[in-house]
């Protein structure tokens, strides 16, 4: 008998072929780009009360309302910009989480000029390299604390638990991908440093 060419996947992402090619191309690929982790994190805030599909489908009109995740150009944004946006019906319009973003650009620069490397933070936090988790999902877990912990710290908004762990397994550090899932054990084109998942 031929052998079905179907791939397995995380079954949350066979409801929606945007999910799909997201799920294929990009979650659970370990990021180690600051300013990437600086967005993902941000687009994660947004998330907070919606299901991530909203996100997606919004995701390149953020993109275009919040300078392509410049951080430098976001922390300049005024309340005069904070109004545009919130009439802006491509994004997603919450004063809350448009102004934790221009705060989160201004908490991104000032740790930038005290040294501290966004991504080396995280990944330091991590233990330097990706944890393949097995079982059960979680919805956080004692990194996920930990680091929303030290994000607060900093003055970020909309880093609760779970959130960030979600935000962990959208940047590959965590590898949460079904034991049955084609990309579990895949190795997607990455930057040059970047660690491959724990077995």
């Amino acid at each position: 008998m031929p052998r079905s060419t179907e791939r397995s996947r995380c079954p949350w992402a066979e409801s929606n072929p945007l999910l799909r090619e997201y799920h294929d191309r990009e979650w659970g690929v370990p990021e180690h780009d600051s300013r990437a982790l600086w967005e993902l994190l941000m687009l994660e805030g947004f998330q907070a009360g919606l299901a991530w599909i909203v996100v997606l489908r919004k995701r390149e009109a953020l993109r275009a309302a919040f300078r392509d995740f410049d951080p430098a150009k976001v922390a300049r944004l005024t309340e005069r910009d904070v109004l545009r946006l919130l009439a802006d019906p491509g994004i997603i319009r919450s004063r809350a989480k448009i102004e934790a973003t221009i705060r989160g650009a201004q908490i991104y620069l000032e740790m930038q000029k005290a040294g501290e490397d966004f991504a080396e933070f995280l990944w330091n936090l991590a233990g330097g390299r990706p944890i393949r988790k097995s079982g059960p999902m979680g919805a956080q877990d004692e990194l996920s604390v930990r680091i929303s912990k030290e994000l607060k710290k900093r003055g970020f908004k909309f880093v609760g638990p779970v959130i960030v762990y979600a935000f962990m397994q959208a940047a590959g550090i965590v590898n949460d991908h079904a034991e049955n899932c084609f990309r579990r054990r895949a190795r997607a084109p990455r930057r040059a440093g970047t660690d491959p998942a724990r077995r």
